[in-house]
């Protein structure tokens, strides 16, 4: 299995070596950056095919590429919270959590797995891998064998659920949305 993933990498990836340097060389700045990013390029590629070969592997290849600059960019524009410089403490105020708003975080956070219990089992799936495991909505649709535009239903779905909860208004939404299913459903059956 090794030799004949090894065998596709090289024929179907490594061939547009050049074309993918030119497309880092246009599309990032640091050049200093270009044959790490090949590399890790190449990695993620090599990973994902390892579970299943992609049907256009110079598509992939490319969209690897892009994915990875984005995750750089987004990664670069993150501020430290470190403190810079000497830090004493003596000169921050002390805002220990009172028993009030401890109790009141708790009972948030009650509500709001409450909440999340309440979704239906494919929606609460969808909204923990896009909002709690941080996938991409193409990720989640690749995990869960759903197009992103059902991925997409059920986040905006999932969230108007947990903000009905969370904010009192339980009952509108709910019968609206399942109602919505049941027409959805129906044009399908159509």
């Amino acid at each position: 299995m090794q030799a004949e993933l090894d065998r596709w990498f090289i024929d179907e990836i490594l061939v547009h070596e050049d074309a993918l340097v030119r497309y880092l060389q246009r599309c990032w700045s640091r050049r200093d950056e270009i044959h790490d990013l090949r590399q890790e390029v190449y990695a993620r590629v090599y990973e994902a095919a390892a579970k299943s070969l992609p049907t256009q592997p110079k598509s992939f290849l490319f969209a690897s590429a892009r994915h990875l600059m984005t995750d750089r960019l987004r990664r670069s524009r993150v501020v430290s919270i470190e403190p810079m410089g000497d830090f004493e403490p003596s000169h921050v105020l002390v805002d220990d959590v009172s028993p009030e708003r401890w109790c009141g975080g708790r009972q948030g956070l009650l509500r709001l797995a409450e909440a999340f219990d309440r979704l239906p089992d494919r929606c609460r799936e969808v909204v923990w891998l896009r909002r709690v495991e941080d996938l991409s909505q193409k990720e989640v649709a690749m995990r869960l064998g759903i197009s992103e535009k059902t991925v997409e239903k059920h986040i905006a779905k999932g969230m108007r659920l947990l903000a009905d909860h969370l904010h009192g208004s339980d009952g509108v939404h709910e019968a609206k949305a399942a109602a919505a299913d049941r027409r959805d459903g129906q044009q399908r059956a159509d």
